[in-house]
């Protein structure tokens, strides 16, 4: 698991909701959202979470304009809302959530337009315990309909897990967290680019349902 200096923790925590101005440029931006959000699932764990920016006011301000600090891919399950987990409020996160947190063109697609007219310098693509899509995939079997296309997306990380040790879905759910994040890195042309160029970082994140915590995968 990454770790992160402690005392970049506090200060996220003691000053709550920060503006993207307030953002340092280039990777140091990437380093404080992702700790921005990582102090934020701490509130939340510890039952102590702010609900800051979601009264009337930070409604009428995200009306004029949106200045998301972090990008987070997340399954559709109902139990994973990212803005509750990560104690955030409105217009702080960009949000894209797909059963099995499954990476293809639209996902892509949505990610390029945060990137490039937001200026969004993280992306999280976060997996979660006991994740049903995933689950599908390694008990195998035939797919009915358009789910077909979210099993064989997982597929590889399902079969990548074949021999570990541990239990096989929640392996696969880490190892298609990596895999997504992977993908999100070597999309070209603009988030490689982006990556290359230091503006953009990308991590794999996966979410314990009962315990509602949060841990970096790479």
């Amino acid at each position: 698991m990454k770790t992160f200096p402690v005392a970049l923790l506090f200060c996220v925590l003691a000053a709550g909701v920060l503006s993207a101005a307030e953002a340092p440029a280039g990777a140091a931006a990437a380093e404080a959202s992702l700790a921005r959000l990582l102090a934020g699932n701490q509130r939340y764990t510890g039952n102590a979470a702010l609900h800051l920016a979601q009264d009337s006011a930070r409604r009428e301000s995200v009306a004029k304009a949106q200045h998301p600090f972090a990008i987070v891919l997340g399954c559709a399950d109902s139990r994973v809302p990212p803005e509750i987990l990560f104690d955030q409020g409105l217009g702080e996160l960009f949000v894209i959530r797909n059963a099995g947190n499954v990476v293809d063109d639209d996902v892509l697609g949505s990610m390029e337009y945060a990137v490039e007219h937001l200026h969004v310098p993280l992306i999280v693509v976060m997996g979660h315990s006991k994740c049903g899509a995933v689950a599908a995939t390694v008990a195998g079997g035939e797919a009915p309909g358009h789910i077909h296309a979210i099993v064989e997306a997982i597929e590889p990380s399902a079969r990548a897990a074949d021999g570990q040790p541990g239990d096989k879905v929640d392996n696969t759910v880490r190892g298609n967290a990596l895999l997504m994040a992977r993908r999100v890195v070597e999309s070209q042309p603009i988030l490689a680019e982006a990556v290359k160029a230091g503006k953009l970082q990308v991590v794999a994140a996966r979410y314990d349902l009962e315990s509602g915590a949060v841990s970096i995968l790479r």
